[in-house]
């Protein structure tokens, strides 16, 4: 992985395609290239690090064509350089590949192929894609785009790939199996790329690829002919609009998509309530829900599968539905459900959360409790999506474009929704007085109020970020619905700005954690006023005790708390079930501000991906 852009038609290609790559950006690569054809055959430019050093790299290079292929790399096989960075091409160089996910069976592949005379440049599994087109081609007789189809029927694991042929210089062939790929549609021309952010500014119809489908797109067609991989029985394409809006890929005056994506949450909070809760009836509407929601209601059972942020969402979930409307939930990561063997019950219900319904761990997990008979539903963000796709049910989160690779918006959003889930299930269950429901979904509709002021406590995120950025090590502290919190809060700290940072129950510290507490280590405490306020008192004393530094994240008016830590942010006061809306702002702030001091790259950190479309 990370990022696949495609041209073909009557333009250039290649300004396209570099304008595609860095449209795709945001999901953090190591290196990119392109592949041209046309009349004058391949050409391949690639280099190790960011798009504009590919761009420097191809000055005064011939990049005419009108079809091309384009890449951003995340490393999975071989180091990050000129060599292993995509595209790559066939033994006899007529065949080009780009590719996200990963070939379990390459190296059988590999070895075959090495057998019978092929040599191979690098050390990436992509490689032996083109090569074994190639040989599928030669063996069999057959044209490129059948060559394609079956080489990949001999390719075991999760790709999409986007291949030209110095052969068929008019034909761009993609296909994919666990990894996504979306086909725009304009006037005599085709664009391809792995999400439709490079795609919206050019035409706003689009394919989304199914599972196990490839395409094969020939300039001038009237649109792309869609086949099954397994026995190539084509298909009409179901074409769609892109929803979102172009000006959402912009940063629109901020420094960095991070900061702005965290200053678009009372809106993006707003939109995934907007239509659902009536706060004056306290009456949740999910329309995507209403076909199961009966027997939703009726569950004994509720799981949630995620990874990273939405997991942390899905903990906040498990709090939610268990407290609101009395139903059990378990909340797995996605990663492990699978490898544990888990007892999953026909009729069970599993939610999926994932930011870009892409995440191949949870997509694994819902196919499993698929089989296994249980209804699988989805709460994602991006509408198309895989997860979307797979699951019989589920909402969208609405939370927008998500650029940042740290999630932010989209955390906030999923609890959003995981809110209305437990107030709906709780009024057909009648787990709650009805007052009591009212009450809540009032408060809920107060949460992006509340949140547009826990952002005005950025001068006071700054000034702790200052603090943070000349440490090594932070834990980050919580009990309840702050728990989750700390997780998160630990998270950010953790993936933008690479000081390492631990999140931690606060009545587990004595369990351990302790020994490391000295006049070194800084604990962040998220200690809002809670029912379990006392305990994180007593918590914030243990590392003052032990000469440790406290940063506090305390509710407006809590000076007792605020006296207690070394510096402390306020937040507005709110129901406790919906502290960690307000809460997690100033974590993700001092994250932010963090970064930025100490010059890291906010946007894009190292060794992370966007969408991780790899097990």
């Amino acid at each position: 992985m990370c990022g696949i852009v495609g041209y073909v038609g009557k333009q250039e290609a290649y300004p396209l395609i570099i304008g595609g790559l860095r449209r795709l950006e945001y999901r953090g690569y190591d290196s990119a290239g392109v592949a041209l054809g046309g009349e004058k055959g391949l050409r391949v430019y690639k280099r190790r690090g960011k798009v504009d050093d590919l761009e420097t790299f191809v000055e005064k290079k011939d990049v005419t064509g009108t079809i091309g292929i384009g890449h951003t790399r995340w490393a999975t096989h071989g180091v990050p350089d000129d060599r292993n960075a995509h595209p790559h091409l066939s033994h006899d160089a007529s065949i080009a590949v780009v590719h996200n996910g990963i070939i379990e069976n390459f190296r059988i592949l590999k070895t075959d192929m090495e057998s019978r005379g092929h040599t191979f440049l690098s050390d990436t599994d992509t490689e032996v894609v083109a090569h074994l087109i190639e040989d599928v081609r030669n063996a069999a007789g057959v044209p490129f785009p059948e060559a394609v189809r079956l080489a990949l029927k001999e390719v075991v694991g999760a790709y999409a790939i986007a291949a030209i042929s110095a052969d068929d210089p008019d034909t761009l062939v993609v296909a994919r199996k666990g990894s996504p790929l979306v086909i725009g549609i304009g006037e005599d021309e085709y664009l391809v790329a792995s999400d439709a952010s490079p795609i919206a500014e050019h035409t706003r119809r689009v394919v989304y690829l199914d599972d196990g489908d490839m395409a094969v797109i020939r300039c001038g067609a009237e649109n792309p002919e869609i086949m099954a991989i397994d026995d190539g029985v084509s298909h009409s394409p179901a074409i769609r609009e892109i929803e979102f809006k172009l000006e959402s890929l912009a940063k629109e005056g901020y420094s960095h998509f991070m900061e702005k994506e965290i200053f678009e949450q009372p809106k993006t909070i707003r939109d995934s309530m907007r239509g659902r809760l009536n706060p004056k009836t306290g009456e949740v509407k999910l329309g995507g829900l209403s076909d199961y929601f009966n027997k939703l209601a009726e569950a004994e059972r509720i799981v949630i599968v995620a990874c990273g942020t939405s997991f942390y969402a899905g903990i906040l979930g498990e709090y939610l539905i268990e407290r609101i409307a009395g139903v059990h939930v378990e909340v797995e990561y996605a990663s492990e459900y699978r490898y544990r063997h888990p007892l999953i019950r026909k009729g069970d219900f599993v939610f999926a959360i994932s930011q870009s319904g892409e995440t191949a761990d949870t997509l694994a997990a819902i196919r499993l409790a698929k089989e296994a008979g249980a209804y699988a539903f989805g709460i994602c963000n991006v509408v198309g999506s895989s997860i979307a796709r797979e699951t019989v049910a589920g909402v969208y989160t609405h939370a927008g474009p998500e650029i940042g690779v740290a999630s932010t918006k989209a955390f906030t959003a999923q609890v959003t929704v995981l809110s209305l889930i437990a107030l709906a299930l709780a009024r057909r269950r009648r787990s709650l007085p009805e007052a009591e429901l009212l009450r809540l979904a009032k408060e809920l509709d107060s949460v992006p109020d509340k949140v547009a002021a826990a952002l005005e406590t950025r001068s006071a995120c700054r000034e702790l970020a200052e603090d943070i950025s000349q440490l090594r090590d932070v834990y980050y502290l919580g009990r309840g619905v702050c728990y989750p919190v700390a997780l998160e809060g630990a998270l950010k700290l953790k993936e933008v700005s690479y000081i390492h940072a631990e999140g931690y129950p606060a009545g587990e510290m004595k369990h351990g954690p302790i020994a490391l507490i000295d006049e070194n280590m800084a604990v962040v405490t998220v200690a809002p006023l809670t029912e379990v306020h006392d305990k994180i008192l007593g918590s914030i004393q243990e590392v003052k005790a032990r000469k440790g530094k406290v940063y506090a994240i305390v509710t407006e008016g809590d000076t007792e708390t605020a006296a207690l830590a070394d510096r402390s942010v306020a937040i507005p006061q709110i129901d406790e079930l919906f502290v960690p809306f307000v809460a997690v702002i100033p974590l993700q702030l001092i994250s932010y501000f963090v970064a930025v001091l100490l010059g890291r790259d906010v946007d894009r950190p190292r060794n992370l991906a966007k969408s991780v479309t790899v097990e």
